[in-house]
């Protein structure tokens, strides 16, 4: 019994798909095309056999596969023929045999497509080439014509000083310059004896206040000398009082005198020392004209004394308005200079003949008089939270 039913289960038609499994699936082009190739060229299947049954099946299961009714792998006609990939293809594609056939038109837009990316990038790269080479340009230019001034300026202060060459002279304004170079040395050397006198002061005054706090302290620890030291005690607090509003007042002297002197007149210096180099460079650009209209007159010579000429026109411009600012900023400089000075050594007099007499009211007026503000005691320390 158990027989004849394995008999007949080994007789079915059972479709067996690439995986072994039963269940339907799409038919693949690739194995399709496989399984035509071995029905062509392939084993004879009537030589094989099937095994029905498990592991451990008996021989009885062992059937011919002659007596299988109808083939197991259908033909089918409609699928076109197997193609051979191009040279170059890719595997993947050469595997499910796909052929892609070259197009004109989409290679004709790859092409306009990349012309037009490349493009921009194309015309970017040349404007940045563009503007590299016009700065190089420019500076090399630039290079040139730095060389060249400073080749005549050189020449011009070696003939100088060998009284070789000529130069042009403005008398007054010189002896104006000498005055206030003079005039600045003078300054400096108040500023220095003025720095010097404000810091002496300030060691007296401080030497003031430590022995006044040490009389007081004797004070009170010595019953028998309590009023001399209490004298001595009241008479250096009140001279360290004085001495700290006559600081006041040395200090805005001195604040005064550095900026005239650092300043004000620092900056006329400025203005004359460019004054100095255009003459310096209009009379180098003033000797190339007069050697170039000393020599032959072709067409070539015509051209470099016409260029000269332009040369020699824009630096007597710029020598002549230096020229004149110059002459403005002393001007203003001796007026300013006069009425600073009237101001600051009307409080000094003031200021140092109070101390010096005791007279402390007179001292303190000076002070107002002249606007000046004392800084209390302390002020110049940092408080506690700075401190934290």
């Amino acid at each position: 019994m158990a027989d004849s039913i394995m008999s007949r289960a080994a007789t079915m038609e059972i479709p067996i798909n690439s995986n072994g499994d039963s269940r339907t699936i799409p038919e693949d082009d690739g194995l399709e095309q496989d399984l035509q190739q071995v029905m062509v060229s392939g084993p004879n299947l009537n030589e094989t056999s099937i095994v029905s049954g498990g592991y451990g099946g008996t021989a009885e299961g062992i059937i011919p596969t002659s007596s299988i009714k109808g083939p197991a792998i259908r033909f089918n006609a409609d699928f076109p023929p197997r193609r051979i990939p191009a040279p170059g293809q890719d595997l993947r594609m050469k595997a499910r045999g796909v052929n892609i056939v070259p197009s004109h038109s989409a290679a004709s837009r790859i092409a306009s497509q990349s012309a037009i990316i490349s493009g921009p990038n194309m015309h970017q790269a040349g404007t940045a080439e563009e503007a590299t080479r016009g700065v190089a340009v420019e500076k090399l230019d630039f290079m040139r014509k730095w060389g060249l001034n400073t080749y005549k300026c050189t020449k011009q202060m070696i003939s100088e000083r060998f009284g070789r060459g000529s130069r042009t002279v403005d008398l007054e304004l010189e002896a104006q310059i000498e005055v206030l170079r003079d005039t600045k040395r003078k300054y400096e050397n108040v500023l220095r004896l003025a720095r010097a006198l404000t810091n002496h002061f300030y060691s007296m005054v401080q030497t003031q206040h430590a022995l006044g706090d040490t009389f007081a302290d004797l004070s009170q620890k010595s019953p028998e000398l309590r009023d001399e030291f209490g004298y001595n005690a009241e008479t250096q607090k009140l001279l360290c009082k004085n001495g700290e509003t006559l600081l006041g007042a040395i200090n805005f002297f001195v604040s005064s005198i550095n900026t005239l002197v650092n300043k004000t007149m620092e900056d006329t210096l400025l203005t004359i020392k460019k004054y100095e180099d255009a003459r310096l460079e209009y009379d180098a650009y003033r000797a190339d004209l007069e050697e170039l209209n000393l020599g032959p007159r072709d067409a070539v010579t015509m051209a470099r004394i016409e260029a000269a000429q332009q040369q020699y026109q824009v630096q007597k411009d710029k020598y002549e308005r230096l020229r004149n600012d110059v002459t403005i900023k002393l001007k203003f400089l001796e007026e300013n200079k006069v009425k600073v000075m009237h101001k600051q050594l009307l409080l000094f007099h003031n200021a140092i003949s109070a101390y010096f007499a005791g007279n402390q009211q007179q001292l303190e007026q000076t002070l107002k008089q002249f606007n000046i503000k004392l800084k209390p005691p302390g002020a110049d320390k940092p408080s506690w939270l700075e401190e934290q």
